[in-house]
């Protein structure tokens, strides 16, 4: 079970890592398309369409932090508690905890445009939290019985 927590702890960390590259991804194509011509307002969420390539970064970045990235921070909790890594339950709490912020400030963001600088603050947070738990989980080591020698 301590590999599994280790597992699910850089788990979350390389679903930031994803997050920040889809974000940028979408982020530079729809400026790119606005620069093209292309028109942003509310329709364009809601119509359903791909307006351009680079708006799948945008729904990555919208399932992976809705859905994926809260499922495996608890699996991770969940993990923690048969995982026999000291601190553990504290760590994958820390890391859930972070999450549930990150889900409120990217929330929050689309009204509240300066949450959005504190989201991209938490995700650092976040990453770090993340490797903390996974670096807990590598560092244990399980003791081999000694043996003495016969003579």
């Amino acid at each position: 079970m301590r590999n599994v927590y280790k597992v699910l702890a850089y788990l979350v960390a390389i679903e930031v890592a994803v997050q920040a590259a889809v974000m940028v991804w979408g982020d530079a194509g729809m400026g790119k398309w606005i620069d093209e011509g292309g028109v942003l307002d509310k329709t364009l969420g809601e119509s359903g369409e791909m307006p351009f390539p680079e708006f799948m970064g945008l729904i990555i970045h919208a399932f992976n932090g809705m859905i994926a990235i809260p499922v495996i921070a608890l699996l991770l909790l969940i993990s923690s508690f048969w995982a026999k890594v000291p601190g553990a339950g504290k760590a994958a709490g820390l890391v859930l905890l972070l999450v549930a912020l990150q889900v409120t400030f990217g929330i929050l963001g689309h009204n509240i445009p300066l949450v959005g600088a504190v989201h991209g603050l938490n995700a650092l947070l976040l990453f770090t939290a993340a490797l903390y738990a996974a670096r807990r989980g590598a560092a244990v080591r399980v003791q081999e019985p000694q043996f003495a020698a016969r003579g």
